[in-house]
């Protein structure tokens, strides 16, 4: 098995009749997936999403690909394939596309639907080609061939890419759930067909590679949902992705059945499940959804709302519900169900939901204590049984962290895949198809981009080290007046304050004598350059709360020359 070197240099020039593939985000992570096949100087993307933050990047909203490698050439590319709606594959499609809004987005119809309601927030009007599985369409340079698989949303398609190079095919999320709500299965016979042809290069969702056996279906659910439904005594609060039609379709179906009216809370549930509903993916008995507002008038063992927040957002309804920062109030005796996975790194957010609903006095249903969910990802079995149709000649996992990236190699080395004909990358690793054989030449950036409020990039790492420094140790503020011939302390003492670090004020006289001394000192070895000396303020002041209190706060000097 290849994989990256620390020491990754620049790629070289991609050889005439190569193709090369660039992932910027989605490889090492859980989000933010996006892909760049080059072929004769034109681009083609493959997914565009975006990754949320965990509580050491505070403030952040979102998380972006690094378009950086691809922010001079947006001329070469031919499209943007979207292989289906969720926001970890289309949440960053805005923001390339303020870059050059003219870039052809290519997808299902609820895939294009979805992007398209987002895109008009943005104010920007896509080119759009509508595409659905078995169908084949030539975007510039490439052959692709949409293939239907399926997810935990409607309308997922596969991608094969087929150039003079070789093929490569992008599975996007998928599992094979043989009992599908929709009744639309992963189409095994399109991967046989392909297969044939001959595969010469498989990008592989990698999410559940270290989950042995196959994804239990998703209609196991509806049982354990009635269960549930059956013995809520007030209201039911659902959580989910936005985007989680079939979810929604299930707690739609049994609040029908127990005579409940349902809400949606939020504005992208809102949004999604009207989108779902006119293109006909929801299917929603008359009379069953109401408006929030008039849920006062209905007695509580009649409601069920649904709502986000199932990976503890912050700003999520759920979150807020929880924190009693929302104009639903949690009661005693009221249910609610976590209808969703936890996505890697955000267990405490989630737990720390959950203990806040708890002490509310909600019942509290999530896939720890029930089974009220069951993943969209492909487990081990499935992946096993899916390489042996494919036998691709290349694998490269995709959409995972390490652990799951190789775990799914193991898996494709099991099947006959040669080790050296398998890729591991990460994010910005260059892969050629070459003669048949895929193998790494090189690194380009693909760092995080922050998204933060209206700011888009301005946040750097440096910046999330201060706001966590701020966070954790607080900050300690001295103020210092200094004649500008002279470099000596003029108006009286410095004047230092402490905010959040736990310190009180008056503690700081034992520190002044220090700064006062380091100051004198410095006059007389003739520093007086106010940079210089806040330098030497930050020092002192920062060595003596170590040594006193054991904390590293933020130290901000303010120097000022009369």
């Amino acid at each position: 098995m290849s994989h990256p070197h620390p020491e990754l240099g620049t790629p070289p020039k991609l050889p005439k009749g190569g193709l090369r593939v660039t992932p910027l985000g989605g490889l090492g992570e859980i989000g933010r997936n996006m892909t760049v096949f080059e072929y004769g100087g034109r681009l083609l993307i493959v997914d565009c999403g975006v990754l949320f933050p965990e509580e050491e990047q505070p403030g952040i909203d979102l998380i972006l690909p690094d378009f950086t490698t691809i922010r001079d050439r947006l001329d070469d590319v031919e499209g943007i394939v979207l292989t289906h709606g969720h926001e970890d594959h289309i949440g960053g499609v805005p923001y390339l596309l303020r870059l050059k809004p003219d870039i052809p987005l290519i997808g299902s119809k609820l895939t294009l639907a979805l992007i398209e309601a987002k895109l008009q927030e943005h104010r920007i009007r896509p080119y759009t080609l509508e595409v659905k599985e078995g169908q084949r369409e030539r975007i510039g340079v490439f052959d692709c061939e949409f293939i239907a698989v399926n997810h935990s949303i409607p309308d997922a398609l596969a991608v094969a890419i087929r150039t003079p190079a070789g093929m490569a095919v992008a599975t996007g999320d998928f599992k094979m759930d043989q009992l599908p709500l929709d009744g639309r299965l992963t189409d095994l016979h399109a991967f046989a067909r392909l297969s044939e042809e001959g595969i010469d290069l498989l990008l592989s969702d990698s999410t559940n590679a270290e989950v042995p056996g196959f994804v239990p279906p998703e209609r196991d659910i509806q049982n354990v949902l009635r269960t549930v439904f059956a013995n809520a005594q007030k209201r039911i609060i659902v959580a989910s992705f936005a985007s989680h039609v079939h979810r929604i379709q299930q707690i739609l179906d049994t609040a029908h059945e127990y005579g409940r009216r349902v809400a949606f809370v939020g504005r992208s549930m809102v949004r999604n499940m009207g989108i779902a509903r006119d293109l006909g993916y929801l299917k929603v008995p008359a009379g069953l959804v109401v408006d929030v507002k008039t849920l006062d008038d209905l007695p509580d063992d009649e409601v069920v709302l649904v709502c986000t927040g199932s990976q503890g957002e912050p700003m999520a309804a759920l979150s807020r519900m929880a924190n009693r920062d929302h104009q639903i109030r949690i009661v005693q005796g009221d249910t609610v169900i976590l209808a969703s996975s936890l996505i890697p790194g955000n267990e405490n957010a989630v737990y720390r939901v959950i203990n806040g609903l708890t002490r509310w006095g909600a019942n509290v249903v999530h896939k720890g204590n029930a089974k009220v969910h069951v993943s969209g990802h492909a487990s081990a079995g499935e992946l096993l049984y899916f390489y042996n149709i494919c036998k691709p000649k290349n694998l490269m996992p995709v959409h995972g962290e390490w652990r799951h990236l190789r775990a799914n190699a193991e898996l494709g080395a099991l099947t006959g895949v040669p080790k050296d004909h398998i890729v591991i990358a990460e994010d910005g690793v260059v892969v050629d198809l070459i003669d048949g054989k895929a193998k790494i030449v090189g690194k380009v950036q693909a760092g995080y981009v922050y998204v933060d409020g209206l700011s888009v990039g301005d946040v750097t790492e440096t910046s999330l080290k201060d706001r966590r420094i701020l966070g954790d140790e607080g900050i300690i503020s001295v103020f210092i007046v200094v004649d500008s011939s002279s470099g000596k302390i003029v108006g009286g003492s410095p004047h230092i304050q402490a905010r959040g670090s736990g310190i009180d004020d008056s503690a700081f006289s034992a520190v002044v004598p220090k700064v006062e001394e380091a100051l004198n000192k410095s006059a007389q070895d003739g520093v007086m350059e106010p940079h210089q000396l806040q330098q030497l303020v930050r020092r002192t002041v920062g060595k003596w709360v170590s040594d006193t209190y054991r904390r590293r706060p933020m130290i901000l000097p303010v120097v000022v020359e009369v």
